[in-house]
């Protein structure tokens, strides 16, 4: 799941695209991949590779009208033999004047899952200057049953990203993950805050190297308490686009 909201702001996974102005005969499309790895794979604060490393990839194609998709995977361990993630996006992303927009809707697959787990998220991000916010809504699910990433679940959240001296850059998010069977008798209080900071170096031609560090109050008795606690978790990372 990828996508710190938005691969992805960083927060799904899938950031806000810079609004390209054209006419229809100069209208253009871009196509490009990504590459990272990471010491820890963390969903909005959440481990998915029971905090072990993860490698990571994917393509994206941009179009000049705004129009953008995506694939993107990940190893994942959540501890009943899944192994891997493989997650697909569309959206729309622009600019009225100083307020940028970003709407799109991603699909979580895990194909190799013992039980359907695959879920669907429309997401909305707006953003002005350094600061955005948004939140992602789920729509589907395979899991017909009571308990996480059901549809009715919603993340919000609030992010600042700032460019530092030296190609450095400094992010903070702030969010809370709204589970709607939170306190049925399989869930437990599942809903939870999450906070993270990271500080990243671009390094040109060598990628981008980041330091984070997360937090999330999780009941330690709900659902995602198994592997989860609410101790501060500190990840590295390196990504390239090409």
């Amino acid at each position: 799941m990828d996508k710190q909201v938005l691969r992805k702001s960083g927060l799904l996974g899938v950031g806000l695209f810079a609004v390209l102005q054209a006419t229809p005969s100069m209208v253009s499309a871009d196509v490009s991949a990504n590459v990272g790895v990471s010491s820890n794979y963390l969903f909005r604060g959440v481990t998915q590779t029971d905090n072990s490393a993860a490698v990571q990839g994917g393509l994206d194609y941009e179009h000049a009208s705004g129009l953008y998709a995506g694939v993107w995977g990940s190893n994942v361990d959540f501890g009943d033999g899944t192994s891997y993630e493989f997650d697909l996006y569309a959206g729309y992303s622009g600019a009225i004047n100083d307020i940028g927009y970003d709407v799109g809707y991603i699909y979580y697959a895990y194909p190799d899952a013992p039980a359907s787990i695959d879920f669907g998220e429309i997401y909305g991000e707006l953003s002005y200057g350094y600061l955005s916010a948004g939140l992602a809504y789920t729509v589907n699910s395979d899991n017909s049953t009571p308990g996480l990433f059901v549809e009715g679940d919603v993340f919000y959240y609030l992010s600042a990203h700032m460019p530092l001296e030296n190609d450095f850059s400094a992010g903070v998010t702030l969010g809370y993950y709204d589970f709607t069977d939170d306190k049925k008798p399989s869930v437990g209080e599942a809903s939870y805050g999450h906070a993270a900071v990271n500080v990243t170096k671009d390094a040109g031609t060598l990628g981008s190297v980041s330091i984070n560090l997360e937090y999330s109050d999780i009941d330690p008795d709900s659902a995602l308490g198994s592997v989860n606690s609410d101790d501060p978790k500190f990840w590295l990372g390196w990504s390239k686009s090409f």
